[in-house]
């Protein structure tokens, strides 16, 4: 079995993890409503996706 010959520093687990932080989700605002949606998702206050109506919600 493999095993390490050197401990790893922390600094370089650290570096290792600098990339695996959660990052916001693009945020835009409809173009029918004006509501914030996540881009590329249809809107689930109105429910159009590219003007037109996917989800059928009433209004």
């Amino acid at each position: 079995m493999a095993v390490p010959k050197k401990k790893t520093s922390k600094s370089k687990r650290d570096m290792r993890r600098s990339h695996d932080s959660l990052k916001a989700p693009g945020i835009s605002l409809c173009p029918q409503c004006q509501e914030p949606k996540q881009s590329h998702r249809a809107c689930p206050s109105c429910g159009s996706y590219k003007g037109k109506d996917v989800l059928g919600t009433q209004e």
